[in-house]
């Protein structure tokens, strides 16, 4: 961070393009291809909007930009953006990367090597212990971990990287937090970690907000991991851009009875890395050396500078989207959905429910009089086959 950097009038302009209405990542990225300085290409603009026949843009004042920095500088947290030195050159190698990036936290995480860890968010309790486990192991060995901080696999891959280094990459501003749940871990990331965003303070995610989410997640680091995932899952669309930014893509096998296992396991069947400990992520990580050549997309191409409707997402029909119904989720529910094909412990499914294990320990005897579960020596529980 001593390097010399830009001049604050000139990162000033910088935002004022990036927070230009309606003008995405993928316009700003043509404007500076086309007239190099930010300042150049505010100039230009509304000339092109008109020539387009478009409404005049609705530029953002060098005051409302003080103030955004201001604000950001009042919760403890750093604007970085394009041509600072600090940012990560990782995410300047993707294909339209973010202006910038609002950030709180350690700051040095950003030159540490990172892998992504994405997963289901109604993730099993195998898949959750897995990943909390996976998470630490590759602490352990000075990888830091980035996820989407949102329930399921991306909380417990953060919980498990908390005391070695875990980036959260938020879709919303980074003083909304998201889910209410998170809160404690969301403030411990902070504190300990680092939360990252490239929307201003106090935006509330939209659904369009997590697949542009999930190309930061999938930027930021070497490789991917996907722990669980259903088809057409947003797991599956961070995999995709780990892909096409040139990033490693590993999965995790699942029993081909689980449905959160379908997704992931057809990575595998596609050529995705099979992955079962911390050694193989590290080691497959090891042959990439250098910022990968990303793959030409129709965000490198075309004139459209107003693209608020990008990254598409067709092939999934189900990407994530904010939602607030798992808060009234029954609690045999919750512990029927962390029972999965593999066996676990009756202990692990209470830790993960927050519920008493003697409760855990009677709703699991319901469901299995009603055929649902399997008891089996060692304390251990499985679904069975048939109950899907």
């Amino acid at each position: 961070m001593s390097e010399a950097g830009p001049g604050h009038t000139e990162r000033v302009m910088w935002l004022r393009l990036a927070r230009t209405e309606g003008l995405g990542a993928v316009g700003f990225a043509r404007l500076i291809a086309r007239y190099v300085t930010a300042e150049a290409a505010l100039d230009a603009l509304p000339e092109r909007c008109r020539k387009a026949g478009k409404p005049a843009p609705v530029i953002p004042s060098r005051e409302t930009i003080e103030a955004e920095l201001d604000a950001v500088d009042r919760v403890g947290g750093v604007i970085l953006t394009g041509i600072d030195p600090g940012f990560p050159p990782f995410l300047t190698a993707i294909p339209a990367p973010p202006p910038a990036l609002v950030v709180k936290g350690d700051l040095g995480l950003l030159d540490r090597p990172a892998c992504a860890m994405v997963g289901a968010r109604n993730a099993s309790a195998a898949g959750l212990r897995f990943a909390r486990e996976l998470a630490h192991g590759l602490g352990s060995e000075g990888i830091v971990v980035v996820s989407g901080l949102a329930r399921g696999i991306d909380g417990a891959a953060h919980s498990g990287a908390l005391d070695t280094g875990t980036i959260a990459v938020v879709a919303g501003g980074i003083d909304h937090i998201y889910p209410p749940e998170h809160a404690d871990l969301h403030n411990a990331i902070a504190e300990r970690g680092l939360v990252v965003s490239e929307r201003p303070l106090g935006r509330i995610p939209t659904a369009r907000d997590f697949p542009r989410r999930n190309r930061l997640i999938s930027g930021l680091s070497c490789g991917t991991v996907v722990v669980e995932a259903a088809l057409r899952s947003g797991s599956l669309i961070t995999a995709r851009f780990a892909a096409e930014q040139g990033r490693e893509v590993m999965a995790v096998p699942g029993s081909p009875i689980d449905p959160r296992a379908r997704g992931s396991n057809q990575l595998l069947r596609d050529g995705a890395h099979l992955v079962e400990t911390a050694e193989d992520v590290t080691g497959i990580l090891a042959g990439l050396q250098s910022l990968p050549q990303v793959r030409e997309t129709h965000a490198q191409s075309g004139s459209d500078l107003f693209d608020e409707d990008w990254p598409d997402t067709p092939a999934y029909e189900n990407p994530e989207t904010p939602d607030t119904g798992d808060g009234d989720i029954s609690d045999t529910s919750r512990v029927r959905g962390l029972v999965s094909p593999t066996p676990v412990s009756i202990d692990e499914i209470a830790r993960q429910s927050g519920l008493p294990a003697g409760t855990v320990s009677a709703m699991l005897m319901e469901l299995e009089l009603t055929g649902e579960v399997a008891r089996l020596p060692g304390g251990l529980v499985q679904r069975i086959a048939s109950a899907g």
